[in-house]
């Protein structure tokens, strides 16, 4: 399934590659010889160098200038997350703990291995992925905790407390008799501290706590310009589809397993009602429709102010199954977090994989590929604006209103070419089941298109505004849409998540 939708989004990026392509340039990067060419982790250091972690352990520094690469560290375990402190010293999420890798004696090589925080549990199931790295304002850490999966069992020797709370432990081994009690387990499931959970982290490891519960497999974290932490979280039981969370302290996802660990909690998730879990649960920013945008949603990462034009400070989401990123344009009505997800550099001159993002201080976006055995891809890639392509024009802003929502432009738009806008909506049920179809999906009609003066805002009314629901995913596509000047749409499709009205 996975790679069957991958193959129509490629289908669907190979058709539109020139738009991209004529605006960005993809460059490959050769890596060092003899690793394996998955990258976990990158960041960027304060001298404008990359560190990117392997997948069997290695970190090595890059240098962006020369080409060259020097290997830094080694032995670590599937490391998911870093971030640069300093040219000489890395935080590194390993899946047993958080690491301080340092060189003390300035030779260019990591000489000291700290651990900074291993203060939550692993079971053995190959599914026990710990995610990272972001790092707020104050200098704290979050990471994330990836759920076991009942495509296995664990092993007999855990680190942590077992939860009580579900099939007997005994049960839980695996062996021959895993496929008899694998059902009662939950699809995904979490015995152990704090799997589900994001867990916010003092720089030095002295203080810690459980942040926000409720992910399956949150596989990126990331800041936006207003302090906002994004989670990434991938389809799958209790997820009807692939979803971006602003996440807050103390509150709740959606993915019940975790339950087990808030404090009071004694009950077995799989036996409340979908109904009580849904009062619990803060609903996503924004629904990512698999086999249309994003299929395993990664990074969420900032473009730094001043860099890609039009697109500066505005939010992507990496996604690993298909050759494409997301940015994510947010609308908050007051306490309620929404907004509109838009393909970004949909282009198959992309790839898979994509995994882990980094900016350098030339306005270079860094984008590390991984498939952990899953769809993906693997390598570096390198991308740049080009210098002729600072007049593209792309979608800056989308507000809801009353009567249907509002769009602005980075230039001037042909008003002719606004002519066939279509408007759909839908939405996924919320179950235990796996991944959702699309639900009462209905084509909304339009009343009106209009266009500023100036055409860089484009107003769309519904004719009927009852057609606006809360907990609705809107798609909105924009085919043909071209600037005054004869350029073409980068990202002619908007979907946008409602929870609340203005």
């Amino acid at each position: 399934m996975i790679r069957s939708t991958a193959t129509l989004i490629l289908a669907s990026c190979l058709a539109s590659a020139d738009v991209w392509t004529d605006a960005f340039s993809i460059e490959k990067i050769s890596l060092p010889p003899g690793v394996d060419a998955q990258i976990g982790g990158l960041a960027t250091t304060p001298s404008g160098n990359l560190a990117a972690c392997f997948h069997r352990g290695e970190l090595f520094i890059y240098n962006p200038k020369e080409g060259t690469w020097k290997q830094f560290a080694s032995g670590l375990h599937e490391p998911l997350g870093i971030l640069a402190e300093s040219d000489s010293s890395f935080l590194v999420m390993q899946r047993p703990e958080l690491t301080r890798v340092s060189d003390t004696d300035g030779d260019g090589i990591g000489d000291l291995y700290q651990t900074v925080f291993d203060d939550f549990g692993m079971t053995g199931n190959y599914h026990e992925f710990a995610f990272g790295l972001a790092q707020d304002k104050e200098g704290y850490i979050y990471l994330a905790l990836g759920t076991a999966s009942n495509g296995a069992g664990i092993r007999e020797e855990i680190r942590g407390r077992w939860s009580p709370i579900g099939l007997d432990r005994k049960y839980m081994l695996n062996g021959p008799e895993w496929r008899k009690y694998k059902g009662r387990a939950g699809r995904m499931y979490s015995r152990v501290p704090y799997r589900g959970w994001v867990l916010k982290v003092s720089p030095d490891g002295s203080k810690w706590q459980p942040f926000a519960s409720g992910f399956r497999s949150p596989e990126g974290l990331g800041f936006d310009k207003d302090g906002r932490l994004y989670v990434a979280d991938n389809q799958g039981d209790w997820l009807g589809t692939s979803k971006i969370f602003h996440v807050r302290e103390g509150r709740f996802y959606g993915h019940p397993a975790s339950l087990v660990w808030k404090e009071g909690w004694s009950r077995e998730p799989l036996q409340v009602a979908v109904a009580e879990l849904e009062k619990l649960r803060t609903p996503a920013m924004g629904l990512l429709p698999q086999g249309e945008l994003a299929n395993s949603p990664t990074e969420p990462l900032m473009i730094p102010k001043g860099v890609f034009g039009g697109f500066s400070e505005q939010m992507l989401i990496g996604e690993m199954n298909s050759p494409t990123l997301v940015r994510f344009l947010p609308d908050p009505v007051g306490e309620v977090s929404q907004g509109a997800a838009i393909p970004f550099l949909r282009t198959g001159a992309l790839g898979a994989g994509n995994h882990r993002m980094s900016f350098t201080p030339d306005g270079s976006l860094w984008v590390a590929k991984t498939h952990l055995s899953w769809a993906g891809s693997e390598g570096l890639v390198r991308v740049r604006l080009k210098e002729d392509a600072a007049d593209f024009i792309a979608i800056d802003r989308v507000e809801l209103t009353s009567r249907g929502f509002s769009l602005g432009f980075t230039q001037p738009v042909d008003p002719e070419s606004l002519k066939k806008v279509e408007i759909t909506r839908h939405t996924y049920k919320y179950h235990a089941g796996y991944g959702s179809p699309k639900v009462d999906k209905q084509n909304v009609a339009i009343k009106t298109t209009s266009l500023s003066a100036e055409g860089r805002s484009c107003v769309i009314s519904f004719k009927n505004t009852g057609d606006l629901k809360s907990g609705y995913l809107y798609t909105l596509r924009l085919p043909e849409v071209r600037s005054n000047s004869g350029k073409i749409l980068l990202g002619d499709t908007v979907y946008y998540t409602l929870h609340a009205k203005r």
